[in-house]
């Protein structure tokens, strides 16, 4: 049986690095942190004690749909439901249009997780789940 320690780090597909960065560092407000010069283009982002690796590839499947709850994402756990969803919505997230990438937001206050969440679309549409402990 394998013992694992820990995730250590999650990495998706962006097509445009700036723009990718723009959204990551300015709208999510992660830290960009030193990254290996590998041989194609990508950023490294620190979330609390792990990690989130943008690549650039050269020939991505980009997901063609709107957020739905099906697909696969990552999730972030946040420390305030509501300051997140008016924080998002400042930004410019809409939680009446599902299809519009960098804006679009599904929100359930009462999922059946047990825990409220919010899923948005990055500019390249992955799905990023966004969740607290209880709504506030």
């Amino acid at each position: 049986m394998l013992e694992f320690e820990t995730l250590h780090h999650v990495a998706i597909s962006v097509s445009d690095l700036a723009r990718a960065k723009r959204f990551y560092g300015e709208i999510l407000g992660l830290e960009e942190i030193a990254r290996p010069n590998f041989p194609f283009a990508g950023a490294w982002y620190r979330i609390v004690d792990r990690e989130l690796h943008l690549i650039v590839s050269r020939d991505p499947s980009f997901r063609t749909r709107g957020v739905t709850l099906e697909d696969g994402h990552f999730a972030l756990r946040v420390k305030s439901y509501r300051k997140t969803l008016a924080y998002l919505e400042s930004k410019g997230f809409n939680a009446t249009s599902t299809d519009e990438p960098g804006k679009s937001m599904r929100v359930n206050p009462s999922s059946v997780t047990g825990y409220p969440q919010i899923h948005i679309l990055d500019p390249d549409r992955n799905v990023i789940e966004i969740n607290a402990e209880r709504v506030d």
